[in-house]
């Protein structure tokens, strides 16, 4: 704003002064072109008569004559047309110019301009009869050589003066518009600093503001997504040591009574605990948005082969009657093979968390051959089932039961989602609870789960229900 009403001073100045000169220019010199047609008008009396009457006749009737601003000297002429010796010069009206100006002017004949009290003096040499040369005197006042100078300077200056608010109020909208916009993003950048992860800029001001808000609101976006990914994936890493933990507890019923056992259980306690703790720190209820392309496949019945495998000890301990069916032959799904054992171990760690010893259960897996669009893979068991699914299903409420972190079931919808397809609760033909995920193996989205938040996956749930 300074720069501008610098400049606008500057300009203004520049041609103000120039102007303000012109003006009073143009005043004076229409002053004096009055005064010498006044002069002239004086003229053809001169060149028909010298008489003094007829002179003062003559003046008389002219403008500056009525108001006493014309004065005539005439030398005396002899009979024969010369300077007559002895007789006096003709002075008509008065006269202000000093003696010695009228008769330079008179001898040079030449028009001048003399300073006199209270203005100017124009003084025009007249060729009269006999060859004399008389000299017209016009008084020009002050106020007529500078009339309307005031006036217009005034006019200027007013105008100079609107010129420079004008500059000043249009360069502060501007600058305003400019500013603002760029204090809030300054604002926006600082509180993003301090981990106000929310904070957000208006896309308003220039072109290359509104970009620059853009970006930055892209930019935390970014932002917030990398911290939520990082702590859910720190989330879901400690979830899974929650599987070797369930073996280890399990294990530790069978080491007796003695203090080395209780010590073994003790800590396997505290350990199980401090995994929790981790988990629910680390948790942040929110949908991780697709992003990274799946560029890996896993054959679905080695992984599930693997992990019954490794289940299938416990239940024997625990006297649960396993079944596993529709591994015989690969199945390829669009899931890392670490994800998909992280999903399965999550929903057979459930069957072993929640459910009494000797409960059975059962893992199928259905795929349709080349031509399917979807694996399917069920985990049945014969225990009390879930009471509400929906709740279940949401990051963060609850596998099911007491010590539950609230993320294996959603371990399990994220790696279903990932390939567009999703999961589904329900009555298992065991009696218990079904776990149903979808797998989709052709015109899914590619990204890595998270793209649904949880009000969608309770919509999906109850309409499913209304199919039965």
């Amino acid at each position: 704003m300074k720069v501008c009403l610098a400049v606008t001073v500057m300009v203004v100045v520049a041609f103000a002064i120039p102007l303000a000169l012109v003006v009073k220019e143009t005043a004076r010199d229409r002053a004096f072109a009055n005064a010498e047609r006044q002069a002239s008008s004086i003229g053809p009396a001169l060149a028909i008569t010298t008489d003094r009457r007829e002179l003062q006749r003559a003046v008389a009737i002219t403008q500056a004559g009525a108001h006493g601003r014309i004065a005539v000297h005439v030398p005396a002429i002899s009979g024969e047309g010369r300077r007559g010796k002895g007789r006096d010069d003709v002075r008509v009206g008065r006269s202000r110019a000093p003696a010695e100006r009228l008769a330079t002017a008179q001898r040079r004949g030449r028009a001048s301009t003399v300073h006199v009290p209270g203005g100017f003096a124009l003084l025009r040499p007249t060729a009269v009869a006999g060859g004399e040369v008389a000299v017209v005197e016009i008084f020009v006042p002050d106020e007529e050589v500078t009339n309307g100078v005031a006036t217009s300077w005034g006019v200027l200056a007013a105008v100079g003066v609107a010129l420079i608010v004008g500059s000043v109020a249009v360069a502060d909208r501007l600058g305003t518009r400019m500013v603002r916009p760029a204090e809030r993003l300054s604002a926006a950048a600082h509180a993003l600093g301090e981990g106000k992860l929310g904070v957000r800029v208006p896309e308003e001001g220039p072109t290359e503001l509104r970009s620059a808000a853009t970006a930055f609101n892209s930019m935390a976006d970014h932002v917030v997504q990398l911290l939520a990914n990082e702590r859910e994936l720190a989330a879901d890493l400690s979830h899974r040591l929650r599987t070797p933990l369930t073996v280890l507890r399990l294990n530790t019923a069978s080491l007796g009574d003695d203090d080395a056992a209780d010590q073994t259980r003790k800590a396997v306690a505290q350990l199980e605990g401090e995994v929790d703790t981790i988990i629910r720190t680390a948790r942040e209820q929110r949908a991780q948005s697709p992003g990274a392309e799946v560029t890996t496949v896993s054959d679905a019945a080695e992984v599930i082969r693997e992990r019954m495998r490794f289940w299938s000890a416990l239940a024997e301990d625990e006297g649960r009657e396993a079944r596993v069916a529709g591994v015989e032959r690969p199945v390829r799904v669009p899931v890392a093979r670490a994800e998909l054992a992280a999903a399965v171990d999550a929903m057979l760690g459930n069957v072993f968390r929640h459910t009494p010893e000797g409960t059975a259960f059962s893992v199928d897996l259905h795929s349709g051959g080349p031509a399917s669009k979807a694996v399917i893979v069920l985990v049945s068991d014969a225990g009390p089932g879930i009471g509400d699914p929906d709740t279940a299903l949401r990051r963060g409420h609850g596998d099911g039961g007491p010590g539950s972190t609230g993320l294996g079931l959603d371990i399990v919808r994220r790696v279903a989602e990932s390939t567009g397809g999703d999961v589904r609760l329900g009555r298992s033909v065991l009696g218990g609870t079904e776990v149903r995920v979808w797998l989709a193996l052709q015109d899914a989205p590619r990204g890595r789960a998270g793209g649904h938040g949880a009000g969608q996956v309770k919509h999906r749930v109850r309409r499913r229900g209304k199919r039965g």
